[in-house]
């Protein structure tokens, strides 16, 4: 590998702010802000809109699609033939 091309690997935590959430992980991107975490050291903050604490696919909270009202629209609109 070249050296000084790639950006620093550290330690980031992110926070999940709707669904009241934060884990910490390894990543290149850059925060002004922190945060001290359960272990009592300070680490960069990167706050997300959406994580697996807030994602419907996660929560279960996924909305079910009214695949057979969508059927019968379609019957009426183009009829059978």
């Amino acid at each position: 590998m070249k050296k000084d091309i790639h950006p620093d690997y550290r330690r980031v935590v992110f926070r999940d702010k709707s669904g009241n959430f934060s884990f910490l992980t390894g990543s290149t991107r850059e925060s002004t802000e922190t945060v001290v975490w359960q272990d009592g050291n300070t680490y960069p903050v990167v706050d997300v809109e959406i994580s697996s604490a807030s994602h419907p696919f996660y929560t279960g909270q996924q909305r079910v699609m009214d695949t057979q009202g969508r059927v019968e629209k379609f019957k009426r609109r183009y009829g059978q033939k």
